[in-house]
């Protein structure tokens, strides 16, 4: 608390406007540092708002990888049933060309024929998927990396 002489007036009109100058100038410091300080929590809260988009994009992704992993999958046990398929439908070939030659013939070359079709088709879209799922995989380890980075550089701001 500030002591003022006093005067035949009251008290000392230097003194008090000295002293209301000091007071102006530390407020005046004050609404700066409060105004720096609105400034950097802004600042922060934008890169938290980009964070958090960043972070729904990458679940985004995580669900697609996911989803492309079950198809993968599902594709994978597609094959594999028309491996098995292909292989009973040339032994349920080779059983009826015993019988009837002719017939078998044909329905033998035909049957095994859509076979491999079916199973060079299915081949070739596990081949194409598997090539999506690397590309798919490759963005989202950049991605990640990205975030790591500006997490790293938020880590530098702050310190």
């Amino acid at each position: 608390m500030e002591k003022f002489t006093r005067t035949l007036r009251g008290y000392d009109p230097v003194e008090v406007n000295k002293f209301l100058d000091q007071v102006i100038k530390q407020v005046s410091k004050m609404v700066k540092m409060l105004k720096e300080k609105d400034q950097i929590i802004k600042m922060r809260e934008q890169k938290i708002a980009e964070l958090q988009k960043s972070l729904a994009q990458t679940n985004k992704m995580r669900e697609k990888l996911l989803q492309y992993e079950r198809m993968e999958d599902t594709l994978n046990r597609a094959i594999i049933m028309a491996q098995k398929t292909s292989d009973q439908i040339k032994t349920n070939a080779i059983n009826e060309s015993e019988m009837l030659m002719d017939n078998a013939k044909k329905n033998a070359n035909r049957i095994v024929n859509e076979a491999l079709m079916q199973a060079e088709k299915a081949e070739i879209e596990a081949d194409r998927i598997r090539r999506n799922i690397i590309v798919y995989k490759r963005k989202l380890k950049d991605l990640l990396q990205s975030q790591l980075d500006m997490i790293d550089e938020i880590e530098k701001v702050n310190f």
